[in-house]
């Protein structure tokens, strides 16, 4: 579903992306983990097309989007869901505004169909009832679910969840993520999630891949990951410190 080839970015004489390869298998859940300041929110506004590379690619469902521009972007992009890390709602809009929003200002359906998928989609994330609510009157992980139901509202094949179960405590996070889960088996869309919940969010994830100073240091399945003899993913996952990719060559 999507391909990143050799994609750097960087900022001034700050190198963020240093050359980034990575396949996303459709239909699956794939977790990007690594340390704060890494490069996982970059990335994933490059595969959104928010970012363009110094160099590189990203082709999804074959189409670089890199090389995109106007309409032919747009209609990509509208085949991508977001996930915000705040949630990113609109505060002076109700529930039922801000996740009828994508389909009021991308779609010409009618209000009572809009009406209907904004219900549904309310009520897969465990919301119904709550659509004249404001996003004061929730707590944090409802207006997680809130945020998930207007990236679902479009029936989007990919979509990019960045960290998404931030500042919540340890059984909101794991509420959260069965909730990714059991949405992504209901609708089938394919995955990608930059988290720092570790062990957690390897309960959800097909795959993983620990970002790196900048590269893909790793991949595989979270089984495979857990196991990794290599120091920096060792280092990450017990939460140590470590020297970087020389400590990694020299072990």
């Amino acid at each position: 579903m999507i391909e990143i080839r050799e994609l750097y970015k960087a900022f001034g004489k700050q190198e963020v992306l240093k050359g980034v390869n990575l396949f996303i298998n459709e239909g699956e859940v794939t977790a990007i983990i690594g340390r704060s300041g890494g490069g996982k929110s970059v990335l994933l506004k490059h595969i959104v097309g928010l970012l363009k590379p110094d160099r590189g690619s990203i082709l999804i469902k074959g189409k670089d989007i890199t090389e995109l521009k106007g309409s032919k972007l747009d209609q990509l992009r509208a085949e991508i869901g977001v996930v915000f890390q705040g949630g990113a709602l609109f505060d002076s809009m109700t529930v039922y505004e801000n996740v009828a929003f994508p389909l009021r200002e991308k779609t010409k359906l009618d209000k009572g169909t809009i009406y209907e998928s904004v219900l549904n989609a309310l009520k897969d994330v465990g919301l119904k009832g709550m659509e004249y609510k404001y996003p004061a009157e929730l707590s944090g992980g409802m207006r997680k679910r809130v945020a998930l139901a207007r990236a679902l509202i479009g029936k989007p094949k990919i979509i990019l969840f960045d960290e998404p179960t931030t500042g919540l405590d340890p059984i909101l996070v794991r509420s959260i993520h069965k909730l990714i889960r059991d949405t992504q088996k209901q609708y089938g869309f394919t995955g990608l999630i930059i988290s720092h919940e570790i062990p957690e969010i390897f309960e959800i994830s097909d795959r993983v891949a620990m970002l790196h100073e900048g590269k893909i240091v790793e991949v595989g399945t979270p089984e495979e990951i857990q196991k990794s003899e290599n120091i920096i993913v060792k280092n990450f996952i017990m939460g140590i410190e470590n020297g970087g990719l020389n400590e990694e060559r020299k072990s």
